[in-house]
């Protein structure tokens, strides 16, 4: 059964949202996930910076 993420930290970069939260062995993961409709865009990074560069690169394809 999956646990449910708790998110910290959410900040909006356009239609994406990034957020911090711990996977299930306690290391802090940082999520990336656009919150456009059919879009789909979703990954996980080691770093904030990261999340936060794939949010400001990503387009949709679908608009």
């Amino acid at each position: 059964m999956a646990r449910l993420h708790r998110f910290r930290d959410l900040v909006r970069i356009g239609p994406v949202q990034v957020g911090t939260a711990n996977d299930r062995r306690g290391c802090e993961k940082h999520t990336a996930a656009c919150t456009a409709p059919r879009c789909g865009f979703s990954a996980e990074y080691d770093t904030r910076s990261a999340a936060e560069l794939a949010a400001r690169t990503h387009r949709c394809p679908v608009r």
